[in-house]
């Protein structure tokens, strides 16, 4: 989809088109059943993910009163009023665990997110974190490293964008965007 589809706030962090397009394959979502994303920002992963596939159960965790706002009116803008919408700061309850998680945003809680979500996670479960900060990426794959994972995968995806200048155009750089996907090992039930 693109992101011109989604209401943008200030301040409110979007995961843009490509990196969403990659986070949602890695998410391997065919055959789930439920998708959390967590930091969901103005929910363009979880509303993506909600169009892509209609059989999908989908819950937004944010804890941003405008971020709130934000994917409430895009949910109602695209007719995805199946997604679960949850204030509040993660790790918190949610009643039933996920094939698949997404971490777009941390709260500067990162390894207790990651244990989190591990938690949450159904066995051979997926999750998908994306960070712009270089030390975000650091802390998560250090603490990964000490985790029941498989399939780790790490990618930078650094996009430029064609923009007019004047009489000509350029291509503006966006920030370098990291991406780790790894799967919950089956054994750590």
């Amino acid at each position: 989809m693109k992101d011109e589809l989604f209401l943008r706030g200030q301040k409110v962090p979007m995961t843009k088109e490509a990196v969403r397009s990659l986070a949602l394959e890695r998410l391997e979502l065919p055959d789930a059943i439920h998708l959390i994303d967590v930091g969901a920002g103005t929910g363009s992963v979880a509303l993506e993910a909600a169009l892509r596939f209609p059989n999908l159960r989908v819950t937004a965790i944010e804890r941003n009163p405008a971020a709130l706002e934000l994917i409430d009116e895009n949910r109602q803008r695209l007719g995805c009023g199946r997604v679960e919408i949850i204030a509040g700061v993660a790790p918190l309850y949610v009643a039933d665990k996920a094939d698949a998680i997404f971490i777009g945003g941390s709260g500067g809680h990162l390894a207790e997110l990651i244990d989190w979500s591990l938690m949450m996670l159904n066995p051979k479960g997926r999750l998908v974190l994306t960070f712009i900060l270089l030390n975000n990426l650091n802390d998560a794959l250090s603490h990964l490293q000490t985790c029941a994972i498989s399939e780790l995968d790490c990618v930078q995806l650094q996009l430029s964008t064609l923009t007019p200048l004047g009489s000509g155009h350029y291509f503006k750089p966006n920030n370098p965007t990291y991406l780790i996907s790894c799967h919950k090992e089956a054994s750590n039930v």
